[in-house]
C-alpha cells in the first residue's frame, strides 16, 4: 500500500520468494538489471554514500548520475 500511495499508482511492488526446493542462488528475472543500475550509481561518489540531508537533494542527484551515465553510454569509443 506505501509503494502504491507514495508513487502515485505508478509502481507495483512484487516480492520475490524462492522457488520450491531451491538451494543456493538462482538469478530472478529483470533483477539484474536493477542490481546494474545502483552499480552505476554507486560509481558517482555523491551517490556512494548518503551525503544529503533532504530526499529532493537525493533524487536530484540520482537524475544527474542517470544522465551522467547515459552520456557516457551515447559517447563514441
Amino acid at each position: 500500500d506505501w509503494v502504491q500511495e507514495t508513487s502515485h499508482q505508478k509502481s507495483v511492488l512484487e516480492i520475490v520468494v524462492p522457488e520450491d526446493g531451491q538451494i543456493g542462488f538462482a538469478v530472478e528475472p529483470k533483477r539484474w538489471i536493477i542490481e546494474r543500475t545502483w552499480a552505476w550509481f554507486n560509481w558517482s561518489r555523491r551517490l556512494s554514500k548518503d551525503y544529503e540531508q533532504t530526499t529532493a537533494s537525493s533524487v536530484a542527484w540520482l537524475d544527474v548520475s542517470a544522465i551522467r551515465t547515459s552520456l557516457r553510454k551515447l559517447e563514441p569509443n
